[in-house]
């Protein structure tokens, strides 16, 4: 009677962390653009219609036009030391930096469309011997089209392993103390080295389609929470903060109201001096740089404003790990 056939010892009893983000092309040219926009239009919690109907316009005018005009843009904002986007950037420093302060852990990053993939990053903490593993979708507010479809691409990873690890995935963080006290602290210190005060301060958080709302996404609420409770930190009233949503893709109704409006209307309302936000971002990306920080604030400027500051995101400052770090102590709790 044949013996089994012996293998090499399995590493296992780590810990992993795995924050994960949105995602971004490899190159601010169209061809990766285009790679990268075809991932990311093509999950069905991204795009609920129907294959039959929404591949024809994918796979038409959508990629044909939209990669050439989206990969202007990322060039405005590419880092050329080390040649990456900004987001790649500052979610690479995050978990590197994470990994410096928490080194009884495994610290890994991915990006749900593009490189470095969900799947890749978890063959990669399997293989240091991370049986416990950790997701952190790094968008603090919950919605299907995000922090799900991170989920998604996880368990259908997980579904090819013959030995899974244990998994834990981070509940949302809109609300969490730690997060608060982060944007609170940081937007204070931004907004008291401004020049002058402004009038308003614009809370710009991504849009999503109405309809997904209206089918039970919470994501809505959690940006209204956090912008409450940042609003409260500050110690402003509510008519010197208005909360916008941004990033409107397609001719449907989406939150609103809409940043680019607002902002293009706010001189009418004699506000001339306002800054800008973006707490639903934990990193600068080209919604902030790009579609924020240059086109918003343009409209903002040709509709008679005459001050725009544009605050950046937590990105890998020390309150930003401060933060990371708590949040994922208190996931790991019963683990460590």
């Amino acid at each position: 009677m044949s013996k089994p056939e012996q293998h090499p010892a399995v590493k296992h009893g780590r810990i992993g962390v795995l924050l994960v983000n949105l995602g971004t092309p490899d190159a601010p040219d169209t061809t990766s653009v285009r790679r990268y926009l075809r991932e990311f239009l093509m999950d069905r919690r991204i795009i609920e219609v129907s294959p039959l109907i929404w591949w024809p316009i994918l796979f038409g005018p959508i990629l044909t036009f939209r990669p050439k005009k989206s990969a202007a843009a990322y060039q405005k904002i590419w880092l050329t030391n080390p040649d990456e986007s900004p987001l790649r950037r500052y979610t690479r420093e995050q978990a590197e930096r994470l990994q410096q302060q928490q080194p009884e852990w495994v610290i890994d990053w991915a990006m749900r469309y593009g490189t470095p993939s969900i799947a890749s990053r978890i063959d990669a903490l399997m293989a240091q011997g991370c049986d416990r593993l950790l997701v952190l979708p790094l968008y603090p507010q919950y919605s299907a089209t995000t922090s799900a479809s991170v989920t998604d691409a996880v368990f259908d990873t997980l579904k090819k392993m013959r030995w899974q690890p244990t998994l834990r995935v981070a509940h949302p963080w809109h609300d969490h103390p730690a997060h608060i006290d982060a944007l609170v602290s940081q937007t204070r210190e931004q907004l008291a080295a401004l020049e002058q005060e402004p009038e308003v301060l614009v809370l710009s958080f991504h849009g999503l389609p109405q309809a997904y709302f209206d089918k039970g996404d919470p994501y809505y609420c959690h940006c209204q929470k956090t912008a409450r409770l940042l609003r409260e930190g500050l110690g402003w009233p509510k008519d010197r903060v208005r909360v916008t949503f941004q990033s409107r893709l397609g001719p449907t109704k989406w939150l609103q109201p809409y940043t680019a409006e607002v902002l293009e209307k706010l001189p009418e309302e004699g506000i001339k001096r306002i800054a800008v936000a973006t707490p639903g971002f934990v990193s600068d990306c080209v919604e902030t740089l790009e579609e924020i920080a240059i086109e918003a604030r343009h409209g903002f400027l040709e509709a008679g404003g005459e001050v725009c500051d544009v605050l950046p995101c937590l990105n890998a400052s020390d309150r930003s790990i401060e933060m990371l770090d708590k949040i994922v102590t208190q996931e790991l709790q019963g683990w460590v």
